[in-house]
């Protein structure tokens, strides 16, 4: 019980201190998806993106972060870092009790501990409030309770069914550990599936529909609407495509990184002895399953398979632990470390430096929503000339300003020759700023402009009415669009003279000389 104990703290402990660790930008949804939402609901202003006015979007996770908010302002703590910091140390938390079922489950083995606190990516993702990391600490919480021997424990469906309402796309991997289930039961299958299998599908489903349809205003399943848009409309592809194996060239092996070599070791002894390795093949068969599926999708994304990391890594920590037993001492030192340092790498750079700007700019976007005044006493306006939800919004604001950003919704009512606002701008930047932005009277333009400095030379006719306020480095690797620095730009005040820097003359100690010179 104490080591237990042990173990559970210093998931806890890991967890906690990657909410502090990790400080840079991933995917907008971490915002705009949970922590945006949560505001509106919260404090009644805040950006719903396309996706909460057509209704794909479950209510859940962004209820759970919208109650901590309103504790916060019921004690009058609700400032942004707190607003920022405590949705993702609650997590945090989770993320480190899926992580201490995840060593129940692996028989409390050391391999599995490792492989799980050193994986580069969990470590990226654990403390990020995003559904994707969600749906990962209910599927691991999940397959700790599955029954893998003889058992019949059906807890396991609890945890499966809110993930399923809260992202319908965690039904993958449970489509083959389910059928093998049905089929392992010494119950008469319609006996499960009625007494077990509806039953909570019906308690789940009835509390997260009741809630999705009161917080929308209508009868609304919001698991229905998230396929018909994103499979029968195939709205995902207007976020981009790449080819079907993506996955598996470039997709799992970044996911697993170094410990892609002891994975394919692992799959390799497993295929050659199945009938030994009867668990792993299992996890195998649900991992390649999982993988043709989102396969056969057009959009792909890094994110979309955290899930399946954990099955990954438990099968490599089952391999690890059965191979360090007839392994020497060093080789199994030279192992660890290699592996340790090999996720150490990415994690940090991609954690404390990669993508960071676009964070490191809202603090100081926050004070300037509150104390700027410009020449005609008017509070700030903010526009961001950027990349669709490049920044997180109002939730790191905390301040009813007025801010404005560059739309991107997908072409949802057919029209021909579509393109957003986003790829509009971009195609013509002074010609959407003097289509869009009034120029009388003065204070109708933004107090500020927050755009990446690449973007500085097509628009520098617009920005002749602005100097550059403060700069944040954002990324070594730049591209069109994303440069490598944010920068804010403040509109001045023409009235007042720009200060200059007085140059230094010499002095003497000879009035007579200083006389001369200045007549």
């Amino acid at each position: 019980m104490l080591l237990l104990n042990k173990v559970l703290l210093f998931f806890v402990a890991l967890r906690v201190a990657s909410v502090f660790l990790v400080r840079t930008w991933y995917v907008p949804d971490e915002y705009w998806q949970s922590l945006e939402v949560a505001h509106r609901l919260a404090f009644g202003y805040g950006h719903l993106t396309w996706e909460w006015t057509e209704g794909i979007r479950s209510y859940v996770y962004p209820s759970l972060i919208a109650g901590l908010y309103k504790l916060l302002a019921l004690v009058n703590l609700d400032c942004v870092e707190l607003l920022v910091l405590l949705p993702r140390i609650l997590q945090a938390l989770l993320s480190a009790y899926s992580d201490y079922r995840f060593y129940l489950w692996s028989n409390k083995s050391k391999w599995s501990a490792f492989v799980l606190a050193t994986s580069w990516f969990w470590f990226y993702t654990a403390s990020r409030t995003l559904s994707n990391t969600l749906e990962t600490s209910l599927t691991v919480i999940a397959l700790s309770y599955f029954p893998w021997g003889a058992s019949e424990c059906t807890k396991f469906l609890l945890p499966v069914a809110l993930s399923v309402f809260i992202r319908p796309t965690s039904a993958i991997p449970w489509v083959p550990l389910c059928l093998y289930h049905l089929k392992k039961s010494t119950h008469p299958i319609w006996e499960v599936l009625l007494k077990r299998y509806l039953l909570y599908g019906l308690i789940v489903g009835t509390a997260t529909v009741g809630l999705d349809s009161f917080l929308h205003g209508s009868l609304l399943v919001s698991p229905y609407e998230f396929l018909r848009y994103n499979v029968l409309k195939g709205v995902g592809s207007f976020y981009g495509e790449h080819p079907w194996y993506w996955y598996a060239n470039v997709g799992l092996p970044t996911v697993l990184g170094i410990g892609t070599l002891p994975f394919l070791f692992a799959a390799v002894e497993t295929i050659r002895n199945r009938q030994t390795f009867k668990e792993r093949s299992i996890l195998l068969t649900v991992i390649t399953f999982t993988l043709v599926i989102y396969s056969i999708l057009p959009h792909k994304e890094f994110r979309f398979i955290l899930q399946i990391l954990p099955l990954c890594l438990y099968v490599s920590a089952d391999y690890l632990s059965r191979w360090s037993r007839k392994a020497s001492g060093k080789l199994v030192w030279f192992a660890a470390i290699g592996l340790l340092v090999g996720n150490v790498l990415p994690a940090g750079y991609l954690s404390w430096v990669h993508q960071r700007g676009t964070l490191d700019v809202m603090s100081s976007l926050q004070s300037i929503s509150r104390t700027y005044r410009d020449e005609f006493d008017q509070p700030a306006k903010l526009i961001f000339l950027m990349p669709c939800h490049s920044t997180p919004y109002h939730s790191h604001v905390h301040h009813n300003t007025t801010m404005r950003f560059l739309r991107c919704e997908p072409n949802l009512n057919g029209v021909e020759n579509y393109s957003d606002e986003a790829d509009t701008f971009y195609s013509d930047p002074m010609g959407w700023i003097r289509k869009n932005l009034p120029v009388h009277p003065r204070s109708a333009l933004p107090s500020h402009v927050i755009a990446f400095d690449s973007l500085e030379p097509r628009i520098k006719d617009f920005l002749s009415v602005y100097r550059p306020k403060e700069s944040f480095f954002h990324s070594d690797y730049t591209t069109d669009r994303v440069g490598g620095n944010v920068v804010i730009y403040e509109r001045f005040d023409p009235t007042k003279p720009t200060t200059e820097v007085p140059i230094a003359q010499e002095t003497t100690d000879n009035p007579a000389e200083e006389e001369a010179e200045e007549a």
